[in-house]
């Protein structure tokens, strides 16, 4: 808390000033975004993984056999801490790999039965969360945000 005599503007609460619905929807997204990492976060913390463990684990979930480029590029991390990621993951039994059949330098990462497991306590874990994001919106306006946001990283709505 400020002093009384303190000449500096007060800084605003999320939700005021700029950091409302005024502010530029560039810095309101990335302050949604931090804010719903770290709900994310407590969740994951409680099932035993983190964040990134949980995108990889995800992916893998849905594209088996993926290489650490490809994983890298899907849970959008960098190649270097993919492969400090994958390597945790196979240490811990929920990640196995293998050599890519024509490529041997190219690993070839599948998800586990214990990494199906930990997925799944993951996913009930952050279900809540997940589920706040959409909270009074209706099936219309679900849509439209998940269309917005697709586009705005495709560059169609995001001024590129």
């Amino acid at each position: 808390m400020r002093k009384a005599d303190d000449p500096r503007p007060e800084i605003p609460a999320i939700g005021e000033g700029r950091r409302g619905e005024q502010g530029h929807i560039g810095y309101l997204l990335r302050q949604a975004h931090a804010a719903h990492r770290i709900r994310m976060e407590k969740a994951l913390a409680a099932a035993g993984a983190t964040l990134p463990q949980f995108s990889v684990l995800t992916m893998l979930a849905a594209y088996p056999g993926a290489s650490g480029a490809e994983l890298a590029r899907l849970s959008l991390l960098t190649p270097q801490t993919m492969s400090v990621i994958v390597a945790n993951l196979e240490r811990a039994g929920w990640v196995q790999r293998r050599p890519h059949p024509q490529h041997g330098r190219i690993q070839l990462i599948e998800i586990s039965a214990e990494g199906r497991k930990r997925l799944a306590q993951c996913k009930a874990a952050v279900a809540p969360v997940e589920a706040s994001l959409l909270d009074g919106l209706g099936e219309r306006e679900e849509k439209a945000v998940r269309r917005w946001l697709v586009q705005v990283a495709l560059g169609e709505g995001g001024g590129d």
